[in-house]
């Protein structure tokens, strides 16, 4: 029980890791991530509130039909 933790505790080290590349080498490509129509930027005189509607729902998308096929090739 407690292997199966760790390896579970490692691949999701894994995957944020290849993520944070991921976003760090989108991010110097100038894809508008983060700054798509449909994202909420709010400026007060003293606050900011972001909320990413369309990059969240795209994020989403993404990420579902990776898992999707994920689970086909291992079943």
């Amino acid at each position: 029980m407690t292997a199966d933790l760790g390896k579970l505790l490692l691949s999701c080290g894994a995957l944020l890791l290849v993520l944070g590349v991921l976003f760090l080498l989108l991010g110097r490509t100038g894809l508008p991530i983060g700054r798509l129509p449909g994202d909420f930027l709010i400026r007060g005189k003293n606050t900011t509130f972001y909320f990413p509607v369309t990059t969240s729902i795209l994020l989403s998308v993404v990420l579902s039909l990776v898992l999707y096929f994920v689970g086909r090739i291992r079943h």
